[in-house]
């Protein structure tokens, strides 16, 4: 049996990058998975083998986001200890020296699909658990550009809106222990993601990003999801609060 065996966790996000190698973890760790997808179900799917219930919703629409709460909690019947909040966007564009009407565009986005989204989950689900007067843990995806800014000019939206929901969880850490719920955030560095590779374009190429890591490598996304997944067992509920940093030496505070 794995190490969690009965719990039931959702992943959002999880049909590539940091999401799939979670929501693949989780199942092998044997939770009870249900995975948020966007639109590549044929991802979500083949991260987690068919061993998930898959629901899809666009967290552009926050009313998309009530129905996936919903609809999750009805098929875990109430019963949602973990909640995952992975899912987001970084688009390449919408920086200081773009159009305004790019701009406009880009931040709406980002701040509905990183922050208002993840936000509403995380409030249905520690509204839920002190409803029931149970424990659970919200697990954040975050980013060092929370930190540290990007050097990439077109993702300040991205790194922004990666700030606003990290504050969010701590938030939750901090006025929420006392109940038994926790909350943590993840910050990796350069991450062997198609989002890493997209940014790493602007910023002189995937050589060039990889000569100012100390491990001159990536952080591969099973370096996350292992992390998530020992969060998740709670056998670090004093790590509660904690930013957890997963960079490879190339930022360290």
């Amino acid at each position: 049996m794995g190490e969690l065996t009965g719990k039931t966790v959702i992943v959002t996000g999880a049909s590539k990058g940091i999401g799939a190698a979670t929501a693949s973890a989780m199942v092998a760790a044997g939770a009870n998975v249900i995975a948020h997808y966007g639109a590549d179900r044929s991802g979500a799917e083949a991260a987690t083998g068919g061993h998930a219930h898959l629901i899809q919703a666009d967290f552009r629409d926050m009313a998309a986001v009530d129905a996936f709460w919903t609809e999750a909690a009805e098929f875990a019947s109430g019963q949602i200890d973990v909640l995952v909040n992975n899912a987001g966007i970084m688009r390449q564009t919408g920086g200081i020296q773009d159009p305004v009407e790019e701009w406009d565009k880009v931040w709406t986005e980002a701040i509905a699909v990183n922050v208002t989204a993840p936000a509403r989950l995380l409030r249905h689900a520690v509204r839920s658990w002190l409803e029931a007067e149970v424990h659970g843990a919200i697990i954040g995806i975050g980013s060092w550009v929370s930190t540290r800014g990007t050097a990439n000019p077109g993702a300040i939206a991205y790194a922004a809106s990666k700030a606003a929901i990290s504050a969010a969880t701590k938030t939750v850490a901090r006025n929420y222990a006392a109940q038994g719920i926790l909350a943590y955030v993840i910050a990796p560095g350069v991450v062997r993601t198609q989002m890493s590779v997209d940014s790493a374009a602007k910023t002189g190429g995937e050589a060039a990003v990889t000569a100012t890591l100390p491990m001159g490598e990536w952080v591969p996304p099973s370096d996350i999801a292992e992390t998530a997944v020992f969060l998740a067992s709670g056998r670090a509920r004093h790590l509660t609060g904690a930013t957890i940093d997963l960079n490879g030496a190339a930022y360290i505070r």
